[in-house]
This record gives C-alpha cells, sequence and structure tokens, in this order.
C-alpha cells in the first residue's frame, strides 16, 4: 500500500510541473550614473545618504538595486535595473531617475567613490571618481 502511495505521489509531482514559462521574462541590466548627490565629507560612524542619478532607456527597465563593491576604502557602485521583455515599451531616454542608498563610514582616511558610467570606445569601463574624506570630530 505504501508503494502505491508513493507511485500516485510521484506522478502527481512529476504530472504538476510544468516546463512551460509562463512568466514574463526579464534580465539584469546595470546602467550607467549621469551624476550623484553625495556629500563633501563624513563624519565617522554617521549615516549618510547618497542619491544616484541615470537615465533607464525604456518604460520596461525597473529599479531592483545597486551593484555595491567594496574594496578597503574603495566602493563601486552602479544602477542594477530589471530589463522585462515587454512588447510596449516607451522610449525614456530624457527621462532623468534616482535611487539612494545608505552609507557609514566605519574607518578614518577617505573614501573613493566610483560611480560606473559605461564603457569608451576601447570597451575599458569609465567612471566617475569622487574622494569623500572622513573628518574627525571632537
Amino acid at each position: 500500500m505504501k508503494r502505491l502511495i508513493a507511485l500516485f505521489l510521484s506522478l502527481a509531482l512529476f504530472v504538476s510541473c510544468s516546463t512551460d514559462d509562463e512568466g514574463v521574462a526579464f534580465r539584469s541590466a546595470i546602467l550607467p550614473v549621469d551624476s550623484v548627490d553625495i556629500p563633501a565629507e563624513f563624519e565617522l560612524g554617521k549615516v549618510y545618504t547618497i542619491e544616484v542619478f541615470y537615465y533607464q532607456p525604456t518604460s520596461c527597465y525597473q529599479f531592483y538595486n545597486f551593484y555595491y563593491k567594496k574594496d578597503n576604502n574603495e566602493r563601486t557602485v552602479a544602477p542594477n535595473n530589471l530589463e522585462f521583455d515587454y512588447n510596449n515599451c516607451d522610449p525614456t531616454d530624457d527621462i532623468l531617475v534616482s535611487n539612494r542608498f545608505n552609507f557609514t563610514p566605519t574607518s578614518n582616511g577617505s573614501y573613493i567613490f566610483k560611480f560606473w558610467q559605461g564603457e569608451d570606445e576601447d570597451g575599458e569601463n569609465v567612471y566617475l571618481e569622487i574622494e569623500v574624506p572622513v573628518i574627525d570630530t571632537p
């Protein structure tokens, strides 16, 4: 009897799983940064909001998160969007959008932010580099 139940459950599981993907197709897209609103200096341990401005190519792009890579006191940042595969996407190249992330400096010295701005004609990455010093407060 147990074998019969196991056989039926296995058969039901096999039949209920479909290989047809009826969901919406999308892919991740890192977009180039146009400009940034970042403080001129940081205080150690204080939370700062950094605003990143960029253009989304079409209405089928939606902000997902930030590509964020830490390397000592260097941070590489770029907006990561989901590009949905719809047939009715409208061009939005002329609309500047922004998203924010919080940053808390945890060490003295300076932080170097590298905001990805795309690639040059040789395929090399181009960055908007901003150095922000961490000041001591009495």
